[in-house]
């Protein structure tokens, strides 16, 4: 009997350093893959302005930042490599099994196992805001460790001095917070002070399940805004947190646009007039989003844009650069979405050759790689 449970307690530790040791990395390593490893250099990048990106979910993966990597798509050597001066990072906190854009309910988690596997605080494994407020102040945690190379952003003051900053310190860079579904404010309007506090500084409604404040594009029902929903939007507005409308049903969007006349975003997607999907952006909200002086962010990824290379990105970036403008258009990657990508951040200067076959010019090319959300962000984020 002795030798058999010394037996069991070894085949339980070996089993646990497999587990945390490997599993959680082998997930971010099979999941977050690349079509093209190659870097396709492109002469006129590194005179861009600023680079920037709307939407990278790198903070589930509980990867190290600091360390190069060959896999995943973002941590700070490659952010550096590519001269990124701002990412902004989302916050995954619940995506159910089986996963699909059609049509899922909120009956299961993924995010819990993924979360006890990477040995991140207990609180987070049965907490969907205490997972979220962790992954806010890892990014902080990153800014801290960082000896100066890393910034988060969280007002205009700030990002005014990160600009002028940055152009004489190209090794400079930095990220936002922003919260992919709501859900993770557990029902309770009151927890937005919470994730404002934090540094969240934009806010999708829903994600791949409808929630008790509105319907996804993906949910079982596929609503609009609830009463608490529409509670929860005038409230964002109050405290000036942006309006994110990616992952929202139809009728989510219609509600948010009756309910609000500021500017609001879609941080990852793609447009039905060149990838029709039920995940992507129709021209009615297109045109909507457009007359309010928003921002659209076109994904770097094949649902989104129905081609794996950079080519079919650029190609729903002119068309919703042709429908409302060019100065509202710009990259939303969706890198580190346990999705494969076009490339990884250091990949970026590919973008810039595709933009170029779409007769885009520099200038314009300078605004799509990060001027227009530059500029969003000055214009739209809290004053300090």
């Amino acid at each position: 009997m002795k030798k058999f449970l010394i037996g069991l307690a070894a085949l339980v530790i070996i089993g646990a350093i497999l587990f945390f040791g490997f599993v959680a990395t082998y997930f971010d390593k099979s999941m977050n893959t690349v079509s093209y490893s190659t870097i396709e250099e492109n002469s006129r990048y590194d005179s861009l302005s600023f680079i920037a990106d709307l939407h990278c979910d790198m903070l589930l993966w509980n990867r190290n930042f600091f360390g190069l990597h060959k896999y995943g798509h973002v941590d700070l050597p490659r952010m550096q490599k590519a001269g990124m001066a701002l990412q902004v990072f989302t916050i995954v906190s619940k995506v159910p099994k089986g996963i699909n854009i059609e049509q899922n309910d909120d009956k299961t988690d993924q995010i819990t196992l993924l979360s006890f596997g990477q040995l991140r605080p207990p609180k987070t494994w049965f907490s969907l805001k205490a997972r979220a407020l962790q992954q806010c102040a890892q990014l902080h945690d990153f800014a801290t460790r960082s000896n100066g190379d890393f910034r988060v952003i969280t007002n205009r003051r700030e990002l005014e001095r990160y600009v002028l900053d940055k152009k004489n310190n190209k090794q400079l860079t930095a990220g936002m917070l922003g919260l992919e579904g709501a859900h993770c404010l557990e029902a309770d309007v009151n927890n937005l002070q919470a994730f404002y506090d934090a540094g969240v500084r934009y806010i999708g409604i829903t994600h791949f399940f409808d929630n008790e404040w509105g319907g996804s594009a993906h949910g079982m029902k596929k609503g609009g805004l609830t009463k608490d929903g529409i509670s929860l939007t005038r409230k964002m507005e109050e405290l000036g947190i942006i309006i994110d409308l990616a992952h929202a049903s139809v009728e989510t969007i219609d509600d948010v646009l009756r309910v609000t006349s500021r500017p609001v975003i879609v941080s990852h997607t793609g447009v039905k007039g060149e990838c029709d999907n039920q995940r992507n952006l129709s021209d009615k909200h297109l045109q909507e989003i457009g007359k309010r002086n928003g921002l659209v962010g076109i994904g770097l990824w094949e649902t989104a844009v129905c081609g794996t290379d950079a080519d079919a990105t650029a190609r729903s970036i002119r068309y919703v650069a042709d429908k409302i403008g060019v100065d509202k258009v710009c990259l939303g990657s969706d890198f580190d979405g346990a999705i494969r990508t076009h490339f990884d951040v250091a990949g970026l200067p590919t973008m810039v050759t595709a933009l170029q076959k779409q007769g885009f010019s520099f200038q314009e090319i300078d605004k799509i790689m990060g001027g227009n959300i530059r500029d969003f962000m000055l214009q739209n984020l809290p004053v300090e």
